[in-house]
């Protein structure tokens, strides 16, 4: 079992021989300490094993020593790192993930776990695959499995200060504003109907935002105030955002929805940059237009330049997450595009999909853990 002195007890019995440390690895998995050290080959091999026997003995320790010239040669070419996301995780699927990276001819180094709860996310550091061919063949696999798999090539970029961009109807909130307004309008069925084609695809988003936002024409001002009080941020939301913002990220928001409510969320949460539409408003009256160019695929991808270029991050270092048609020119600019409880069409665009229900879900495919997070919410509370 793990405790304290384990570690410094085997380094300490190596301390007097004239050996050099090559390699260590030390996993500890429920109270269970798995250590391996790889060290050069000692003059007296016999004592190095007796003395490091006794002092495994003496800490309760099971010990195996071998001897050979095993590889110490760097990791394999085509380094990619592969989060999984399961709520549950099963071995099946584990054991379904690791064959089909098996069948690819890629090796896993290093397998870490991320995060517990709400969702269990496991690591895993992959050498010996083109990260591209793999994160297709590990796709088919994600959704025989109903988990969430991200692949990422492994490099410095995955670890430099980003960008992160949202959508915000059905991404950082739940549900859509358009609806919300149009259920005090009496015409929640229709609008309904019309955003849900657009979302999936089948609708100019443009002409549909323009026809649905006629609908709402003679609607009172004021239950713009009443929607805004009305939003509920998606589970992990203020989460996602605190936890980048402390790393130094920045954060924007594109959204075809309304600045009347989006801009008080942007505030609210500290974000850096947002765009939206501007719903048009005569003697307290809604007129049934809006203000301005239309946030539509275009716009939003356009918007993501902006932002980047305002905050200094090239495009590579950008993500970009959404769950609608109107997001797909977005996340295919983006570095990384994360299509989040999405449409299939968005699912099938993205470079990856995140299908639980949790926002800060998303911080697992930076590597940043749930210890972590949790850590950084008791130092600052």
């Amino acid at each position: 079992m793990d405790r304290p002195g384990v570690t410094w007890g085997i380094f300490d019995a190596l301390a007097p021989f004239q050996v050099e440390v090559l390699d260590v690895e030390q996993v500890v998995l429920r109270g269970r300490l798995v250590l391996g050290v790889l060290i050069t080959a000692p003059r007296d091999e016999s004592r190095v094993r007796r003395v490091v026997s006794e002092v495994a003995s003496a800490l309760g320790m099971d010990v195996e020593i071998s001897s050979g010239t095993g590889d110490n040669s760097p990791r394999r070419l085509g380094r990619s790192h592969v989060t999984v996301l399961g709520h549950p995780l099963r071995p099946a699927a584990m054991s379904a993930i690791a064959g089909r990276i098996a069948d690819s001819g890629a090796n896993i180094d290093r397998i870490v776990r991320i995060a517990r709860y709400p969702v269990t996310a496991i690591e895993l550091d992959i050498s010996g695959a083109d990260p591209d061919v793999l994160g297709a063949l590990l796709a088919t696999e994600a959704a025989a499995q109903q988990v969430d798999i991200a692949v990422q090539r492994a490099g410095l970029h995955r670890r430099a200060k980003r960008l992160v961009v949202l959508d915000v109807d059905s991404t950082l909130i739940q549900g859509e504003v358009i609806e919300m307004i149009a259920a005090h309008a009496g015409c929640l069925a229709e609008v309904a109907s019309v955003t849900d084609a657009a979302m999936r695809g089948e609708l100019d988003f443009a002409a549909s935002l323009r026809s649905r936002v006629a609908l709402l024409a003679g609607v009172d001002a004021s239950v713009l105030d009443v929607v805004r009080k009305q939003v509920v941020l998606t589970p992990g939301a203020r989460t996602l955002v605190r936890t980048l913002k402390r790393l130094g990220y920045q954060v924007g928001l594109v959204s075809g929805g309304f600045t009347q409510v989006v801009a008080p969320i942007a505030e609210e949460l500290g974000i850096d940059y947002f765009a939206a539409n501007e719903l048009a408003i005569a003697s307290g009256k809604l007129t049934g237009t809006v203000v301005g160019p239309i946030v539509d695929r275009a716009y939003k991808a356009e918007a993501l330049r902006r932002f980047a270029q305002s905050a200094g991050v090239p495009l590579s270092q950008t993500i970009a997450i959404g769950d609608g048609a109107n997001d797909l020119d977005m996340l295919a600019v983006a570095g990384l595009g994360v299509a989040f409880n999405a449409k299939p069409v968005v699912r099938k665009a993205a470079d990856t999909a995140v299908n639980v229900p949790y926002l800060d879900a998303i911080l697992y495919l930076l590597g940043i853990t749930r210890e972590e997070v949790e850590a950084a919410d008791i130092l600052e509370s």
